[in-house]
């Protein structure tokens, strides 16, 4: 299998840039104008791509107050009930191919996570250039198979994933011919505490399942992204609001946009400082070796005079003979009288 993946235009592999995703979730709060501007915003950030989620609160769950469907697990969403929050965080079907519309006009790629069959076969209407496959879905062998059935990339968050689990969601994935497939190291908790990210899992999801990995992030801040390109991520996704004061389902572990625009610009930044293996000196670099440590004459020295450590010595800058050949001059005879701070060289020495 090869660790590559092309979605519409972007290829994504270990040798390109990281593909960033800005995550619509709930954060339109059920307003289609905010939805236009979370595009708009997002587009000026320099993110490659726009994610919704395509479910309703009955494709996903039932409506039910049993204890089984309680939230009760320490979220934010505790007390209520499965259906009630879906109900509230659910993006409008008719919304999506609109939005998608305006996302492309914005230079944005957009698809989305389904979350049942008529989800996919909702989207696959729409041509929706890849599938994300959310954490709490990747035990759905069934929906996956069918999602990758369609031949579009597909990306597995897994948050509650056991490696047996993601193992039996690529082989679904590749039972039906389908390797573009890219893993994403995700802590399925809201906000996500930084020591249960253990970002050293990306290079060793790509590494046992020889596919492409990276982030989908839901700790606060930036630090956790910029740090997952520099370990080996090659894609990113983070959520995204106007403004956290505006309140939503996830809009707390949300990122606004002049934090999304400082994300993807430290992104870009580390890819250019990760850069290759290299021992090689730049331009910039053999110039800086004039500052760098050399043999000088530092006292006036008379013609026939022995060279001690008093009136040679390792000194800034470079342009006297290298350090290595102090301990040889030292006692030699000066060929000529040399003045304080002349470089040392071979036809100082009387040989």
């Amino acid at each position: 299998m090869v660790e590559e993946m092309r979605i519409s235009k972007k290829i994504i592999n270990k040798f390109s840039s990281t593909f960033i995703i800005a995550e619509l979730s709930a954060n339109h709060n059920g307003n289609f104008d905010n939805a236009v501007k979370l595009i708009k915003e997002a587009a000026k950030t320099g993110v490659d791509a726009i994610k919704f989620q395509t479910y309703t609160a009955d494709t996903i769950t039932i409506d039910c107050s049993k204890e089984y469907f309680q939230i009760t697990q320490g979220t934010l969403w505790d007390g209520r009930t499965l259906h009630d929050l879906y109900k509230e965080a659910y993006t409008p079907w008719k919304w999506q191919p609109k939005l998608k519309k305006i996302a492309e006009e914005e230079g944005l790629i957009c698809f989305s996570s389904p979350f049942d069959k008529t989800a996919v076969d909702f989207l696959e209407n729409m041509n929706v250039p890849a599938y994300k496959v959310a954490s709490f879905e990747i035990t759905d062998i069934p929906l996956i198979e069918y999602m990758a059935s369609k031949g579009k990339p597909m990306i597995l968050a897994t948050g509650i994933a056991t490696l047996s689990d993601i193992q039996e969601a690529i082989d679904a994935c590749r039972r039906v011919g389908n390797n573009q497939i890219a893993l994403l190291k995700c802590t399925s908790a809201y906000p996500a505490p930084f020591e249960d990210v253990n970002l050293r899992t990306i290079p060793n999801l790509s590494e046992t399942f020889n596919v492409v990995s990276g982030l989908s992030d839901h700790t606060l801040g930036i630090s956790v992204p910029i740090a997952a390109v520099a370990v080996g991520a090659k894609i990113i996704e983070k959520h995204f609001t106007l403004c956290r004061a505006d309140g939503g389902p996830d809009s707390a572990f949300s990122l606004e946009p002049e934090e999304l625009k400082v994300m993807v610009k430290s992104i870009r930044e580390t890819e250019m400082a990760l850069g290759e293996v290299s021992y090689n000196l730049t331009d910039k670099m053999m110039r800086s070796r004039e500052h760098s440590r050399s043999l000088f004459v530092v006292k006036d020295v008379k013609k026939g005079e022995i060279f001690t450590d008093e009136n040679i010595r390792s000194i800034r800058p470079g342009f006297g003979l290298h350090p290595r050949y102090y301990k040889g001059i030292l006692g030699k005879k000066a060929d000529r009288d040399i003045e304080k701070g002349t470089p040392m060289a071979w036809n100082l020495i009387e040989w």
